[in-house]
């Protein structure tokens, strides 16, 4: 059984070498996380051919959720509600409705003291946030 959702802030940290992300990715069992297709398109949104080449492979490691009929539904009514942009609640919503902690570093739109369902797995120096 899945425990969490990556945001793709968690997979770029991973792709961009911040020692943080890759070992808390590394310490999870085959199948603890998901990602979205809304990450998928943000890393593949970016960078050289060999850095995309590189978000794919990684990509390839999660099983993808789709947005569905219900989840746009659900993700309008969040957005809505906490005036996140879309893809922010796509992502809530796939989370909430799959009963997955939301693994981000996004605690702008995602403060895990008011949302139960996000989880900041670790904190880097903003000397390392590009």
């Amino acid at each position: 059984m899945s425990l969490y959702l990556l945001d793709s802030a968690i997979l770029i940290d991973h792709l961009r070498g911040i020692t943080q992300a890759t070992t808390w990715l590394a310490s999870m069992q085959k199948g603890d996380a998901l990602i979205s297709v809304i990450t998928k398109a943000e890393l593949l949104s970016g960078g050289t051919g060999d850095e995309r080449l590189a978000a794919i492979e990684l990509c390839e490691q999660f099983e993808c959720l789709s947005i569905t009929p219900p989840i746009a539904v659900a993700a309008a009514e969040l957005r809505r509600k906490h005036r996140w942009k879309l893809p922010d609640a796509f992502q809530a919503a796939l989370a909430s409705s799959r009963h997955l902690k939301l693994a981000t570093r996004n605690t702008k739109d995602f403060n895990p003291k008011q949302h139960g369902f996000v989880l900041v797995p670790y904190e880097i120096p903003p000397a390392q946030v590009e």
